[in-house]
């Protein structure tokens, strides 16, 4: 038998204080860099533990009883940092959509940090990664509405990374894409990749979607994107994510 999930509304205050999880985290930030304008478009808020843990030894202890406190958690946390690090640019934040059971419900301890802290809901962007199983693509199409009624920006993160690549694109349309790194690694020597490129930048200009090429790591990798006019970047040749800071990207492209 599944656990059950504790779907109680909660407070921005609750989720500040543990929102009833059995463990703590804090966010490491990594910039997203507008190659056309030299400056930092966003910082993606990226989940650590509070000794700087990666990411996946914060995930391995979410399960289904406690998914949705953890996603309605990290969110405040995410827009609380952001604040403290007077972030002026948009604030990127992974959900949970599994986790997600009414989205106008579910936003209201968002909406609350958001207010709290001052931080402009506009500034948002929430990303969801299609590697996830999404049990109810459906349910998915409401939720990104909601976000967008709300006035937040959504992302797919790491497209092309499932099997369902561009039907996605037919059945919901977020504002931005993310590339998979496995699309970005040494595209610049891959005719193949960068069929794949062009096919994805065609429906994406049809359609209205910005692209970020995400994990880059050399100059020929960005030299490629930026010769193809993908305007957004992101990887280590800018910046590692850096815990609890704002790294400063480099521009010496």
């Amino acid at each position: 038998m599944k656990p059950q999930q504790n779907y109680a509304v909660l407070s921005c205050q609750e989720c500040l204080n543990g929102a009833g999880l059995s463990f703590k985290f804090s966010m490491a930030f990594q910039p997203i860099v507008d190659i056309q304008n030299r400056c930092v478009f966003a910082y993606e808020a990226l989940v650590r533990g509070t000794q700087d843990e990666h990411a996946a030894w914060i995930l391995s202890q979410v399960n289904e009883s406690n998914r949705y406190r953890f996603d309605q958690a990290i969110r405040v946390k995410a827009i609380e940092l952001a604040s403290s690090l007077h972030i002026s640019t948009r604030l990127s934040i992974n959900f949970l959509p599994n986790a997600v059971y009414r989205p106008e419900t579910c936003i209201r301890a968002t909406l609350e940090a958001a207010k709290t802290y001052h931080f402009p809901i506009e500034q948002l962007i929430f990303e969801i990664t299609e590697g996830e199983n999404i049990e109810d693509k459906a349910h998915l199409v409401s939720i990104i509405q909601e976000y967008k009624r709300q006035g937040f920006k959504t992302a797919i993160d790491d497209f092309g990374a499932g099997y369902s690549g561009l039907n996605l694109l037919a059945e919901f349309q977020p504002d931005l894409i993310k590339l998979d790194l496995a699309l970005v690694r040494n595209i610049h020597q891959d005719k193949v990749k960068q069929a794949i490129l062009h096919g994805i930048m065609i429906v994406c200009q049809e359609v209205g979607i910005d692209i970020i090429a995400e994990g880059i790591e050399t100059k020929e990798e960005l030299d490629f994107f930026a010769q193809s006019g993908i305007r957004y970047v992101q990887g280590f040749y800018f910046a590692k994510p850096e815990f609890e800071k704002l790294p400063v990207p480099r521009f010496a492209f």
